[in-house]
């Protein structure tokens, strides 16, 4: 279960905890500092231990721990498996998007999500797929998603790695599609193209940053011009292609995901 995204659901989410146990991460705290909100969301009085730091083997500490305690050896049911409706006509955005990801995702995945505001909408559908990876931001920064993308495509050259990311945090990293291509890594890159910085743009009124005005609004927009990902693709040598239909969505990730090698698809949202 993946924890909420915004402070205040997230002391929500672990409002009543008594004890929190972390292997491989550090305590939960906010993204961002918010006038009158926590910034630490352990809940008072909740004891912390911690199995395993992120420099330690924390599969093995589980598996320690788990035959310590006389854990019963056979797995408990998390997720009945279950794939969504492929969706076809009328809407395009992220949640559709992330319905099509939940029909069509290769089994056996490695997910580098860097969506931010579209990829709320992808973690839930995609939950009853066959068993993939899901790699998240590890901090407050965009950009990691690309490049994370390409990494663990070099780690794993057996598994179809698949890229969501927006298009402000590509930008800051996208030279990592030029690997992909003198890689040859089996990566497909979903660009959720809504040509803004629509997560700061949230978080700017979060802060209380009061009525901002066009300036600042300007330095959180992608257009004018509008940014071409499927020229920037190739340009650095990867195939791209481009949706604005749900049909051509569909079309063109079930394509890039029974072939090899690197591919982007430009969701214009």
């Amino acid at each position: 279960e993946k924890m909420p995204y915004f402070a205040e659901d997230m002391v929500e989410f672990l409002k009543g905890t008594e004890q929190l146990i972390l292997v491989g991460t550090k305590p939960p705290v906010s993204f961002f500092a918010y006038p009158g909100k926590p910034g630490w969301l352990t809940p008072d009085g909740c004891e912390t231990l911690i199995l395993a730091t992120a420099q330690q083997d924390g599969v093995h500490a589980l598996e320690a721990l788990a035959s310590e305690l006389n854990a019963p050896a056979a797995p408990a049911l998390v997720q009945q498996a279950a794939r969504p409706t492929l969706p076809t006509g009328g809407q395009f955005n992220a949640h559709t998007i992330g319905a099509a990801l939940g029909a069509l995702m290769p089994e056996n995945a490695i997910v580098s999500d860097e969506a931010a505001t579209s990829g709320f909408a992808c973690y839930a559908p995609t939950a009853g797929v066959a068993p993939v990876d899901w790699l998240g931001l590890t901090g407050g920064s965009i950009g990691q998603g690309v490049p994370l993308a390409a990494g663990a495509a070099v780690a794993c050259p057996d598994r179809k790695v698949v890229c969501l990311s927006g298009d402000g945090g590509g930008m800051y990293t996208l030279q990592a599609l030029w690997t992909m291509a003198r890689e040859k890594l089996d990566v497909v890159t979903v660009v959720f193209s809504n040509r803004k910085y629509l997560i700061l743009q949230v978080e700017l009124m979060r802060v209380g940053a009061g009525n901002p005005g066009r300036r600042a609004l300007d330095l959180l927009d992608l257009s004018n011009p509008d940014l071409n990902w499927v020229q920037l693709a190739n340009g650095m040598g990867v195939e791209a292609s481009r949706a604005t239909t749900q049909e051509e969505f569909n079309h063109q990730f079930a394509a890039a995901a029974k072939a090899r090698g690197p591919h982007l698809i430009e969701a214009v949202i």
